[in-house]
């Protein structure tokens, strides 16, 4: 099993493409270097966060650790989309609410993530166990 085949990492990275384009086609130029980079920055460092803590899987506290990074950094998406949407410069409705609604999902996702490995990680196997089967039944 690789970090490619969760599926908190593979929303996490569709959604990083979607903010980051949406950055370039949809904000105001002003915004590029301003609020538009934060917003890339903080959506890239979900997925760069699950990836480092399945890198440290084996260390169940390490692993929650970057898990809950990445989740602090999807609020933080949160956030400056709402920025965005708040102060005029992201101004389609629909591309803020599909992006918020996504960016909800994975953290309920993240969370429920989280929970599973703080209850059934083994830190004696290199393996995890499969915490993805419990966040199944969110919505997707």
């Amino acid at each position: 099993m690789s970090y490619r085949d969760l599926e908190i990492w593979k929303l996490a990275k569709q959604i990083a493409i979607a903010v980051h384009r949406m950055t370039l086609q949809d904000l105001p130029k002003f915004e590029m270097y301003e609020e538009g980079s934060q917003i890339r920055r903080s959506v890239k460092s979900v997925s760069a966060n699950i990836v480092e803590g399945y890198g440290r899987r084996r260390y169940k506290q390490e692993f929650i650790r970057f898990l809950v990074f990445a989740h602090a950094s999807c609020d933080e998406t949160i956030d400056h989309l709402e920025m965005l949407f708040e102060t005029g410069s992201l101004t389609n409705e629909v591309v803020y609410r599909d992006l918020s609604d996504r960016l909800d999902l994975l953290g309920r996702k993240l969370n429920v993530f989280i929970d599973s490995v703080e209850r059934s990680h083994r830190t004696d196997r290199s393996n995890i166990p499969d915490p993805e089967s419990r966040i199944a039944h969110l919505a997707s």
